[in-house]
């Protein structure tokens, strides 16, 4: 499926997608991108073991949680995984670029799975970061679910690679996308 425009008014159908695409191909795991945990919530009772990722803390502003507590209380009760840490291609690098310049690996990286659209990059990027989390199993399917901006336009099948072996990471299919960046 490829959505017109990108954005947030796409989450609903793109979490249907993802359940649906997940249940066909007998994928257990979602992991989902939802800093405020709004999208994760979409994902409630759906039968699946889901992994939310989100910004770390300081993303926006330094110190600052953009996930309520009373949110992750209640995605946690509802069994789902919270993961909040570091972003894999925003590490360390990144502030070596910020302070001096120049291009880095994750950065070149991150523009070229945005050739595919951010939702591709950003999936890529949870599932990994949920794997190095030990939160999904290694070597299996998972389904992703990421976006542009808030909400989710973007539902991939990814085989992730733990970080030290990134490159053997495997898009299998891209279920739905905007067909604009």
């Amino acid at each position: 499926m490829y959505w017109q425009e990108p954005g947030k008014h796409n989450s609903e159908q793109t979490v249907k997608m993802a359940v649906q695409a997940a249940k066909d191909a007998g994928i257990l795991y979602i992991v989902v991108a939802s800093n405020s945990g709004q999208t994760a919530a979409l994902l409630k009772d759906c039968g699946l073991q889901v992994v939310c990722v989100t910004h770390q803390i300081g993303f926006r502003d330094p110190g600052q949680d953009e996930m309520t507590e009373e949110m992750r209380h209640e995605l946690i009760q509802s069994g789902f995984r919270v993961l909040t840490t570091s972003h894999l291609f925003a590490n360390i690098e990144r502030a070596a670029t910020n302070r001096f310049g120049g291009v880095y690996v994750g950065g070149i990286t991150s523009h070229t799975l945005r050739m595919l659209g951010q939702g591709v990059k950003v999936c890529t990027e949870i599932s990994v970061m949920a794997l190095d989390a030990g939160m999904i199993p290694y070597g299996e399917d998972i389904v992703a679910i990421g976006g542009t901006g808030r909400g989710a336009d973007t539902c991939i099948i990814i085989r992730p690679a733990h970080s030290q072996d990134f490159f053997s990471t495997e898009i299998r299919e891209i279920i739905c996308k905007p067909r604009k960046r």
